[in-house]
């Protein structure tokens, strides 16, 4: 199910943008084997196997990837795969003998994601990094952070995940589509720093129109302007107005009680700040949400899934029991499955080199090898 469904995806264990950029491709149908060790806990920190929501929607193979046997196996998955994913330093998967060239020769239809922080080339590609040093040398995070303060980190959101993850799709499904095309496959160079800077390409025109050309949080969409900020009610909770243009804010300062030539008061901000502290974030939501104010609570993550509109729409799911986001975009016609939960590393492997054609007996060997580690689906949960 889903607009993907058909298209297979080989994805080498990894950490940061790369798993992420696997479920996506696996919200939406397509089907995605994970090549990782038995020990491997997926990116970030350890954490229970079902809260790991990352490795939804897909099996994974336990392998050695040091033993030759375990090279061979990969190389005949790849052969059956219409994609890579992998997220190593330049030059990893070569030395490993799964890099392009390696891969490309037994399947030349392959279309070979590889995502990093520095590109496969320049004078930073070899150097370790996390997505707070790839956003710096883009110029994104000196932009975030309020007036007068140090920069503010935006989790690891603008550069693993939307410069990193998001562009490695967009680069896989293009090639995917080309590939169908020409019956040729190519490597997709996604590198966090490219992405995060091709996201930047509005802010950097609003700059070069000096439109946005203030110090840090004096600009109009990064917390410099009154009509587009976040306010402190009187519970300590937040709200967020954004009445860029006249006609959304007459409709605010109407209902909230303010002047409209009130736009071009240089107080306008204390006003706000003040007026917003005379009530509870809920009785500013009865107020004002669902007009054309541009307004929203600023919600918690634990408040956010029961949100009246998130919770109309679907947006947050849960699975067995987890609560967590649904798969996005959404499509009228191939909708796509709800996820499965994730997967300890390597259960439902076996089940997995079955489906993607692997003989029993040569499973079987593989496992005498020590290339694999066979595990079953019941761990799947553990």
């Amino acid at each position: 199910m889903g607009p993907l469904a058909g298209f297979r995806i080989v994805e080498i264990g990894g950490i940061g943008p790369a798993p992420l950029a696997a479920m996506l491709l696996a919200d939406m149908g397509t089907t995605v084997l994970r090549l990782c060790r038995s020990d491997d806990h997926g990116p970030g920190l350890r954490k229970p196997v079902a809260l790991d929501l990352v490795m939804r929607n897909r099996r994974s193979l336990a392998i050695d990837l040091k033993n030759p046997a375990g090279i061979d196996l990969a190389l005949e998955l790849i052969e059956k795969a219409d994609g890579l994913i992998e997220g190593f330093r330049p030059g990893a998967a070569e030395r490993m003998g799964l890099g392009p060239d390696a891969a490309l020769a037994r399947n030349p239809r392959l279309v070979y994601g590889r995502v990093t922080g520095f590109g496969q080339d320049g004078p930073l590609a070899q150097a370790a990094g996390h997505d707070i040093n790839y956003i710096a040398l883009t110029g994104a995070l000196d932009a975030i952070g309020v007036a007068g303060g140090k920069p503010a980190i935006p989790m690891n959101l603008l550069g693993d995940y939307a410069g990193g993850s998001l562009y490695l799709v967009m680069g896989m499904l293009a090639a995917m589509l080309e590939a169908r095309q020409s019956g040729k496959g190519q490597v997709v160079d996604a590198a966090i720093v490219d992405g995060t800077a091709s996201l930047m390409t509005m802010i950097y025109g609003l700059r070069l129109a000096d439109l946005h050309a203030r110090p840090r949080g004096e600009n109009l969409l990064d917390g410099g302007s009154a009509i587009y900020n976040v306010y402190e009610c009187l519970d300590g909770a937040y709200v967020s107005v954004g009445p860029i243009e006249p006609k959304f804010r007459a409709i605010l300062f109407g209902l909230i009680g303010i002047d409209p030539a009130s736009g071009d008061d240089p107080d306008l901000q204390a006003r706000l700040e003040a007026l917003f502290r005379t009530r509870t974030q809920a009785e500013w939501r009865t107020l004002l949400e669902g007009t054309d104010a541009c307004f929203a609570p600023v919600l918690s993550m634990a408040d956010a899934p029961h949100h009246p509109h998130n919770r109309a729409r679907g947006t947050f799911v849960t699975i067995d029991g987890v609560t967590q986001p649904a798969p996005a975009p959404r499509f009228s016609r191939t909708v796509p499955a709800l996820p499965t939960p994730p997967e300890a590393p390597g259960a439902g492997g076996e089940a997995a080199l079955l489906e993607w054609g692997v003989h029993p007996a040569d499973i079987e060997a593989l496992a005498r090898k020590g290339a694999i580690t066979c595990m079953k689906a019941a761990a799947a949960h553990v």
